[in-house]
């Protein structure tokens, strides 16, 4: 191998990772959002009139189907940010508790900054909630971005990334569809509900991808600086070589 071909190997393993993750999904999620954010802030007519028409189409889609209300509440409660933060929590205080403290501190430190951005963004849009006829349910506070969509997309994200190297290659397509299918059913809920507007839960999904990549960057800096190879993070996980740690029964002979 060259000379350069092996400089250039060193840089790829050292930066390729963070700079796909932080050019091509960071950065660009950031930006979508931040535009939504101002289009929201400033009443832009095609958002105004998109919110418009969709609230008021998902919201006659579900009156007079009281299952489908019932079905749209009890999916909003259980993915709502209170679950899915205790959830992550219960997550990293295992991960602390089985030794894998940084996949903890990695998990707990993304909903914590997550829920710093949803308490900031709210605070400075400070966007009214949908005012509709017979609304089936109320949520107090600002709209954007949606607290609901955010979380569930930033706690889905955090446990397809934990579970990747646990389901190996055949599950992965099965994990991320299950966590898509929950992020989605979630933000539905909040429009169809009529708490939310469909910019606000966008918005909120673009911030949890742009949080989430970010984090992972960080994460893929660790293992550069400390002798380790870049991860996959979409078909690996954060840490692939972490479930040895963490599930010893799993190898032969553990567990007794």
């Amino acid at each position: 191998m060259t000379a350069r071909a092996s400089l250039r190997r060193r840089v790829h393993e050292r930066f390729g990772a963070r700079l796909g993750l932080t050019l091509f999904v960071a950065v660009p999620a950031a930006a979508l959002a931040g535009l939504i954010a101002v289009a929201v802030e400033s009443a832009w007519d095609p958002f105004r009139e998109l919110d418009r028409r969709t609230a008021t189409a998902l919201h006659d889609h579900a009156a007079g189907h009281p299952l489908v209300i019932k079905t749209l509440i009890r999916v909003s409660e259980v993915g709502g940010p209170t679950p899915f933060r205790v959830l992550i929590a219960v997550v990293a205080v295992f991960l602390w508790i089985r030794g894998a403290r940084r996949l903890a501190l990695w998990a707990a430190s993304t909903m914590v900054a997550g829920a710093v951005l949803d308490i900031g963004l709210k605070t400075l849009v400070d966007r009214a909630r949908p005012h509709l006829p017979n609304p089936f349910a109320h949520a107090p506070g600002a709209s954007f971005p949606s607290g609901h969509a955010l979380t569930s997309a930033l706690a889905c994200g955090i446990l397809v990334l934990l579970l990747l190297p646990l389901v190996g290659r055949a599950g992965t397509v099965v994990v991320w569809t299950v966590a898509a299918v929950v992020v989605f059913a979630v933000g539905y809920s909040r429009v169809a509900l009529g708490v939310h507007w469909v910019t606000d839960v966008v918005g909120a999904w673009l911030l949890a991808v742009a949080l989430l990549a970010a984090t992972v960057s960080a994460f893929q800096t660790w293992r550069v600086e400390h002798g380790l190879r870049p991860a996959r993070p979409a078909t690996e996980g954060v840490e692939p070589e972490e479930p040895e740690e963490i599930l010893p029964s799993d190898r032969p002979g553990g567990g007794e």
